[in-house]
């Protein structure tokens, strides 16, 4: 099965470089430039299947594009919830709860939210279970950085820090191969 990742176009110039994980955020101008780009790419490639998050950057992200009629928008793409630090940044979470970054579990901890087993299972159960059953060749998937990097880190078996190091920019595409 091919699949095609892509994250969302850029977001409002608030939520950059933020924890913004459920907050529904639209993208920013340049985003949407981004976004009508991005889509005229897509509309040259065929997908046996399309998947959106239900969130409205990836819904922006996608809709210049003809495959937005066909595609499925689910929350099991959304990015990790960061509780009561979504849309913060580092350095706001970090005078917040008075304490700085010391190892990538530790940090975590401190964000909160969703607990991380439950989102790595729910990425999981997304990408080799759920999209395997249904025998399509080609998928095109449009989510989330931090789902990208933990699908990376279950597929080529890395630690969930060397995946959250591997820079997955707005509007960029992954290929990968299950």
């Amino acid at each position: 099965m091919k699949l095609t990742l892509v994250r969302h176009c850029e977001v409002d110039e608030r939520y950059k470089n933020c924890y913004n994980g459920h907050n529904d955020i639209g993208l920013s101008k340049g985003g949407e430039l981004q976004a009508k780009e991005l889509c005229q790419v897509l509309d040259t490639l065929e997908f046996g299947a399309v998947f959106c998050s239900d969130l409205r950057r990836t819904k922006e992200s996608l809709k210049h594009s003809l495959h937005a009629k066909s595609a499925i928008y689910t929350d099991k793409l959304r990015e990790k919830s960061w509780g009561v630090h979504e849309g913060m940044s580092y350095d706001e979470i970090a005078l917040r709860e008075k304490t700085e970054y010391k190892d990538f579990l530790q940090w975590i901890d401190v964000l909160g939210g969703e607990p991380y087993e439950d989102y790595i299972k729910r990425v999981k159960e997304f990408f080799l279970k759920y999209l395997p059953s249904l025998k399509k060749e080609n998928i095109l998937v449009i989510t989330h950085a931090g789902v990208i990097r933990v699908l990376l880190s279950i597929i080529h078996d890395i630690s969930l820090e060397e995946a959250f190091s591997v820079k997955v920019a707005y509007n960029s595409i992954t290929l990968l191969e299950i």
